[in-house]
């Protein structure tokens, strides 16, 4: 059948950019069908589907390898928030005979199977034994074919679905979606542990979650006491596995002397305001995230007299079914070294102040939030020079209504560069991640945070606050060397919101 123009030179036009792609990166690390795979991820709860990849950045070409329990068929692709309906999916197994079939397919609606026209996945392997079928296959990153849903440097909606049988059909029950950043810089495992390494579990202790909808628990404790200087270079999250779920972010804030710190567990930002002193954020996880290690320049400081001697430990709980006599011990575990790093790491928490004139309206396709830090104050508020800030990783977070964030790098009122940014951001993923390259921040520059929020399924105005029902708006940058600014965080025009409801409110 005869195709039109266009669709036969972008056809062409693919071909021949996979092909000198190909070419180029035979010559340097392409992943072969025998080449071990970084990163590995089980795609459901009952651990029948497990997912290992790899990537070339720069052949922009991604490689698969689905092991599913299954002697049927097997497909794994990608697919958008709302609806797996138009979803690519990579479709293969092994017949009763030996032979295998392979080929790349999309959803026409959420029970049937299309072949693309455009085939642009590449079988390295299809193998069936008494308890898996395996398949492996590398796919571009983007392709011309409408049908291909593109691999970004976002969260990603990774589809997978099986069979019974070599019928490829599809069954609600064993089709399955799990966000997953695929584009990672760095796998753990490539980072050497030092040998002198100490384990240090920062936790609450047997924390009586109240049957209330939200609830920030505080404690302070002490960091390691160590006779000289060390880096803490990794930090991991200590989960219950029972109470994962109701575990929303656990934070870990510097302090100094433990003489005015109050004793036991309170609420964060209740009645009694000591729970809420020590503001510095150094290390964090969220939902969804995992552990994560610093790269090898760069540590928490920790065993001199300009660290921190304790921390504040908060924890935010969701029990929405406000389940009751349930305990936790949480926290965050920290791996440090007496192998010094070049440089001591901080973290700058950028967006905007978490309070209630901070509204989103219900029913919005689209709304946006902004927050400016203007870091020409730097230096004012440091009490010294600060030295040009080398960001290497970011955490972001938002709550249930967000849909992506960025954070922007302007300079004498130009745009210089994206620092960070998720179009496909996940409530339920919240990881820290590592930049691609480093971004530089120099004195006087300006960084803006943008949200981008939906409230389709909304009837009532959404506020800023700290439950999860409510919305944030904020970037925890982490970089070297550090300084003593903690927050650079945007404020709403108080004057601007009120009279926008109708209130006369003066300067």
């Amino acid at each position: 059948m005869l195709q039109p123009l266009g669709a036969m030179a972008c056809a062409l036009l693919f071909r021949l950019l996979l092909l000198m792609a190909l070419a180029a990166s035979s010559q340097g690390s392409r992943l072969g069908p025998t080449s071990p795979l970084r990163y590995s991820r089980f795609l459901d709860s009952s651990n029948v589907i497990f997912l290992r990849w790899d990537f070339d950045l720069e052949a922009e070409i991604i490689t698969f390898e689905v092991q599913v329990r299954t002697a049927g068929w097997v497909g794994l692709g990608v697919t958008d928030r709302y609806t797996n309906m138009g979803g690519d999916l990579v479709v293969g197994g092994v017949l009763p005979d030996g032979n295998v079939y392979f080929s790349d397919q999309h959803l026409v609606d959420e029970d049937t199977l299309e072949e693309d026209g455009s085939q642009d996945a590449e079988l390295q392997g299809l193998t069936e034994d008494a308890v898996y079928t395996t398949m492996r296959f590398s796919r571009p990153f983007r392709s011309c074919d409408p049908h291909d849903q593109d691999i970004k440097g976002d969260t990603v909606r990774v589809l997978a679905a099986y069979g019974l049988d070599d019928v490829p059909k599809l069954d609600p029950e064993r089709i399955f979606v799990k966000s997953i950043f695929l584009l990672q810089k760095i796998h753990p495992d490539e980072y050497d542990a030092p040998e002198d390494t100490i384990i240090h579990d920062l936790e609450i202790a047997d924390f009586l979650i109240p049957e209330e909808d939200t609830t920030y628990a505080c404690t302070f404790l002490p960091l390691p006491i160590v006779s000289k200087k060390h880096h803490i270079y990794k930090f991991e999250p200590k989960l219950m596995e029972y109470n994962e779920t109701m575990v929303h972010h656990i934070l870990l804030y510097a302090c100094g002397s433990a003489s005015v710190l109050p004793t036991g567990i309170g609420h964060c930002y209740g009645a009694d305001p000591a729970f809420s002193l020590c503001s510095q954020v150094i290390a964090g996880w969220a939902v969804g995230g995992t552990s994560y290690q610093f790269p090898d320049e760069t540590g928490i400081s920790i065993g001199t007299p300009q660290d921190p001697q304790w921390i504040r430990l908060e924890i935010h709980y969701s029990n929405f079914q406000n389940l009751a006599g349930v305990y936790d011990s949480s926290g965050i575990r920290v791996f440090y070294t007496a192998q010094l790093r070049k440089y001591d790491m901080g973290v700058l928490h950028l967006g905007f102040l978490t309070v209630p004139v901070h509204f989103i309206p219900p029913g919005a396709e689209s709304f946006m939030s902004y927050g400016l830090c203007k870091t020409e104050k730097f230096e004012e508020i440091n009490g010294a020079p600060v030295p040009d800030i080398q960001v290497f990783g970011y955490l972001l977070h938002t709550h249930l209504a967000g849909r992506a964030l960025e954070a922007l790098q302007y300079r004498n009122g130009t745009q210089l560069q994206t620092i960070c940014e998720d179009d496909s951001y996940d409530f339920n993923l919240q990881e820290a991640r590592d930049l691609q390259h480093p971004v530089v921040i120099k004195p006087g520059d300006e960084l803006l945070v943008k949200c981008h929020y939906q409230t389709l399924d909304r009837d009532l105005v959404t506020f800023g606050g700290p439950s999860t029902i409510n919305e944030m708006c904020l970037i925890f940058l982490f970089y070297y060397p550090r300084n003593n600014i903690s927050s650079c965080l945007g404020l709403f025009d108080i004057v601007y919101v009120a009279n926008e409801l109708g209130q006369e409110v003066s300067e």
